[in-house]
């Protein structure tokens, strides 16, 4: 079985950036220390913009500027990056909530393998849950979990909810 932990969007802008909370400074250490311990492949998401983000359609609906490549807001959390700097890992920038591109990679690397597949990250109500259902759309079979105290939403309600209907779609929270 191959495990697969995708560490989403765990960057400067979403935990003390522009669009950060005092619940996802709070979990940060937690996902570094789970980061640390697991023993699989690894992924990295970046939520990546333009400098043209505000015209987008999800600019339009989320007028705050954030992940802008290259800037300070769009690394990695520094002790995200520090980890990252020291492991085997692959970095998948998405241009909007979910990914396509991460798990057609998976695919090619799986060799037809059975998934055991983890996510984490930031937020749980939006890019988390987006690329939960697109894994469990792409990998019907897989058992996909979500470690619920290495996540962190909008706010605890909405992230509550998301953990709830990620679970509606057999996925494991943890």
């Amino acid at each position: 079985m191959k495990k697969i932990l995708v560490a989403v969007d765990l960057q400067k802008d979403f935990v003390d950036g522009a669009l950060g909370t005092a619940e996802a400074v709070e979990m940060l250490p937690r996902a570094v220390e789970y980061i640390k311990g697991f023993d699989g492949e690894l992924y990295f998401t970046l939520d990546t913009h333009t400098e043209d983000y505000l015209n987008t359609s999800e600019g339009r609906k989320l007028p705050v500027v954030h992940c802008v490549k290259g800037t300070d807001g769009w690394q990695l959390a520094a002790p995200v990056k520090a980890l990252a700097d020291t492991l085997p890992c692959t970095v998948v920038e998405k241009p909007s909530f979910g990914s396509t591109e991460l798990p057609a990679l998976i695919k090619e690397r799986c060799n037809g393998e059975e998934l055991d597949i983890t996510l984490l990250g930031l937020c749980t109500d939006i890019c988390v849950i987006s690329n939960a259902m697109i894994l469990k759309a792409w990998f019907p079979e897989a058992r996909i979990a979500i470690e619920s105290a290495c996540c962190a939403g909008v706010t605890p309600e909405s992230h509550e909810n998301a953990l709830k209907a990620m679970a509606m779609c057999q996925m494991d929270i943890r």
